[in-house]
């Protein structure tokens, strides 16, 4: 278990991207899965997905939230140290986005720019990633881009978003507290199996199926194990937040919320009831914008924490998980200073 924690870091402040184009899993379903969807929605907790253009990539979304961030800072381009993207939906598969993006954003050429490829987990990996970076000296300040193109228009789960998150060197700062767990023997259940030097992608894998509802499934496709993500989520993901607020000598009572990945209803009613939590707590904003990747943390405290954050100083747990298997989760406190610029729509 990587516990550890970040002295001298500031959480400076955070601005989230989504698509104008919404699809209604009840709505936009063909009339053959009407009855199946209805059911879906109830377990899962998503009606409303956000999905982008065919002309939008991740890396728009992203751009608009740091536009919006860094006008709401009010940081100039050239202070700008680092930018980390994190993403598994780049613009390339060669060269990374984050260099893209140091370049459309103006940044410097003296800004250390990179990707990393994680999924649902990546939030707090990417703030303890930039993190480390700072506390280590050299860099002042510094940007994490999170979020994913992985919405379709059949598949009732996932939705697009891309976020912007600013960290500052800060001698006074709070420390922020981490716990960050990977196991790869689980790698299978969820992956994209085609595409890289293991598995070339291949004619084959443009050939489609029929599952029993007539649709089409492509042997290439994102695949995902439910019941194998349901038992991994909700084992490993309570103890993980315990071990951390006993590492950080915090009880539970002092957390003002706690932020999960926006799994599914089903895994975070079993992970909030798990760790005695209340409802009230635990914000969610699966029912407006499904499971939306390595985003959901910053789009739920975006969407539903904003003004609650603006007034006074809070402490947030953040907990992601998912593809690799990987786990993590982040204690740190937000003061009221910290910028929340209003959900950008794109």
């Amino acid at each position: 278990m990587a516990l550890s924690t970040l002295h001298n870091v500031r959480f400076a402040g955070m601005a989230s991207c989504v698509p104008r184009r919404i699809l209604d899993n009840l709505l936009d379903c063909p009339p053959q899965l009407k009855s199946e969807r209805e059911r879906l929605v109830r377990n899962i907790g998503i009606q409303n997905r956000r999905i982008c253009h065919e002309w939008q990539c991740f890396s728009d979304l992203a751009f608009n939230a740091t536009q919006k961030l860094l006008d709401s800072l009010q940081w100039q381009r050239e202070e700008i140290d680092a930018l980390i993207v994190i993403t598994q939906s780049p613009d390339y598969l060669s060269p990374s986005t984050a260099i893209i993006l140091q370049d459309r954003l103006g940044l410097p050429q003296t800004a250390v720019a990179f990707d990393v490829n994680l999924g649902c987990s990546g939030y707090p990996f990417g703030l303890h990633l930039l993190g480390s970076m700072i506390a280590a000296g050299g860099i002042k300040k510094g940007l994490i881009l999170v979020g994913d193109k992985c919405a379709s228009v059949q598949d009732p789960l996932f939705s697009d978003a891309g976020t912007a998150t600013a960290l500052e060197f800060d001698a006074s700062a709070p420390p922020m507290y981490f716990d960050l767990n990977s196991d790869g023997s689980g790698y299978k259940a969820i992956m994209m199996p085609a595409g890289g030097h293991r598995e070339p992608f291949g004619p084959e894998h443009l050939i489609p199926t029929r599952d029993e509802n007539g649709l089409k499934q492509w042997p290439g496709a994102f695949q995902l194990d439910g019941p194998a993500v349901l038992s991994f989520s909700t084992q490993r993901v309570p103890p993980a937040v315990n071990r951390l607020l006993e590492y950080a000598n915090t009880p539970k009572d002092a957390v003002d919320y706690f932020v999960f990945h926006q799994a599914n209803r089903m895994i975070n009613d079993t992970i909030r009831k798990k760790l005695g939590l209340t409802v009230e707590k635990v914000p969610s904003t699966l029912h407006d914008f499904g499971n939306t990747s390595g985003a959901s943390l910053p789009i739920t405290i975006t969407a539903r924490l904003r003004e609650a954050l603006r007034s006074q100083s809070k402490h947030l747990l953040l907990s992601g998980f998912g593809i690799g298997l990987s786990w993590g989760s982040c204690l740190l406190e937000v003061d009221e200073h910290v910028r929340f610029p209003e959900l950008v729509v794109s």
